[in-house]
């Protein structure tokens, strides 16, 4: 293991993953540390990534990063969930929010007096009990003290990046400009030693931060630790990226359809829409996919359409010897969830609260890679219960994924909560219950029964409960402003 304090960090590769970490370490270790970046202009990254998810709120908290400065910088938007279209059948859509809906009791959730409900003729469509659901599909937003709403952002990736770099640099991070011809290590142990660059200058450091993307430098092509592909659950391994002109009012939420081979995102910025096809090469040929998101994108097209490979699947080890991989270099499922950004965060989070400065570990590296594969485990069976669970049979796309083998692990909580209504749910992981009872109602899983608990509430008592939650939520929703007119007042951004 390697014993020496940890004196310098260098950060290979720039882009959301490199500049996320030079400004998180740079604020937390920019006094005590030195902390260097390596990316070249000539490489560039992938940055199609604009939705996020409610966590990176806690992210910028941490650097102390006020909010309207930087939804200006990005040109953002404000994200209470999404809009699912065809998922479940064609011509049918349902709402993830970021909310939790109704009330809860002690021993049970609200799906329960819900189901109950609805059993009964009482009940509204789920997502009318949920503020979030309603203020999203009424283009509402607002933050006040009267309404608290869970929301994300919308970015442009390429400009959060450059925003970053500006409190990573401010805060000492010395960049280096240039292509890395080699890496460099000790040959009694097989640490990394250092980083050339193609002009012959080298660059040391004591602990490395892999952010070169899918090519996985340090941590793939020098350290070779390995690839778990789940290609077999999750087949889509393109996307097609193109912005387009804004065009009507911009939706507080991001709109994922299915189509017969993937599915298309819909992302609202203030200075454009991001707009991208995902999906599998066995199904769609590259211009299949590229005609049907240009036949239905809106607005004007303002660049050529880029193609995205990419392989769903983790490397083995995020951390190995003194090495860290983030981003893309340690992994990726799909564009699906917003859930690359996430993992990035958590990633940087937790090297910070393990940070090795009196030396390199072993049990410390067996934790961190333990905390992330588990975390991987849970969003991808997130992912693969979108595919899997679904009324579609129209295409073989589809067939196979409601047919393809799935893990155990998401075998098990499709049957509790088919048979219980319950929901198999561990502290600590990314997709609250909430969650999960949204994607499973959507996708047109109905649990056999409901809690007994339900049953204390009288018929009356039940409908009285079921309208006294859905006046509440009206309430709150009639309150707020238009999600565009809360941007104007708050955050409206210079035109680019």
């Amino acid at each position: 293991m390697h014993n020496g304090h940890i004196r310098k960090i260098v950060i290979a590769g720039g882009g959301t993953a490199g500049w996320m970490a030079a400004a998180m370490f740079a604020h937390h270790f920019g006094k005590t540390l030195d902390i260097a970046l390596v990316e070249s202009d000539e490489i560039g990254t992938v940055g199609v990534g604009e939705a996020t998810i409610p966590p990176l709120h806690l992210f910028h908290k941490y650097m102390n990063v006020r909010e309207p400065e930087f939804l200006r910088a990005v040109q953002g938007t404000f994200k209470l969930g999404i809009f699912f279209e065809n998922w479940r059948n064609l011509g049918e859509n349902y709402f993830g929010s970021f909310g939790w809906a109704g009330r809860e009791h002690w021993a049970v959730g609200f799906h329960n007096y819900w189901l109950r409900g609805h059993l009964l003729g009482l009940a509204r469509g789920y997502g009318e009990y949920c503020l979030e659901t309603s203020a999203a599909l009424r283009n509402k937003f607002a933050i006040s003290l009267n309404t608290s709403l869970n929301y994300a952002y919308h970015i442009d990736a390429g400009l959060y990046g450059q925003f970053l770099r500006g409190i990573a640099e401010e805060s000492g991070v010395i960049r280096h400009e240039g292509r890395i011809d080699q890496v460099e290590q000790d040959p009694t142990n097989g640490f990394i030693t250092g980083l050339r660059l193609q002009s012959g200058q080298r660059v040391m450091g004591d602990l490395f931060i892999d952010c070169t993307g899918f090519r996985g430098l340090l941590i793939d092509q020098t350290l070779n630790v390995g690839f778990d592909d789940y290609s077999d659950f999750l087949f889509c391994d393109s996307a097609i990226a193109v912005p387009t002109t804004a065009l009507g009012p911009l939706h507080p939420y991001t709109r994922a359809t299915a189509h017969e081979a993937g599915w298309q995102w819909r992302i609202p910025l203030q200075h454009r829409i991001g707009n991208g096809m995902v999906f599998s090469s066995r199904h769609w040929s590259d211009d299949e996919a590229r005609a049907r998101l240009l036949d239905n994108v809106q607005g004007a097209v303002l660049a050529e359409p880029r193609l995205i490979r990419f392989r769903a699947g983790q490397r083995r080890r995020y951390w190995h010897k003194n090495c860290v991989a983030l981003g893309l270099a340690s992994g990726f499922l799909e564009p699906l969830e917003s859930t690359s950004i996430h993992l990035i965060q958590r990633g940087i989070t937790r090297l910070v609260q393990m940070f090795p400065d009196k030396g390199i570990r072993e049990p410390a590296i067996v934790e961190f890679n333990a905390k992330m594969q588990s975390e991987i485990y849970n969003i991808r069976d997130f992912l693969i219960f979108h595919y899997h669970v679904t009324n579609r049979s129209d295409t073989p796309f589809w067939r196979q994924g409601q047919t393809m083998d799935i893990p155990d692990s998401l075998t098990h909580r499709i049957k509790l909560f088919r048979q219980t209504g319950r929901i198999a749910w561990n502290p600590g992981e990314l997709f609250s219950t909430t969650f999960w009872v949204q994607l499973m109602l959507g996708q047109g899983l109905i649990p056999e029964q409901y809690h007994p608990v339900v049953n204390a509430m009288s018929k009356y008592e039940l409908g009285k409960y079921l309208v006294d939650i859905h006046r509440q939520v009206e309430k709150h929703v009639n309150q707020l402003p238009d999600h565009q007119r809360f941007i104007d007042d708050y955050c409206k951004a210079q035109p680019i």
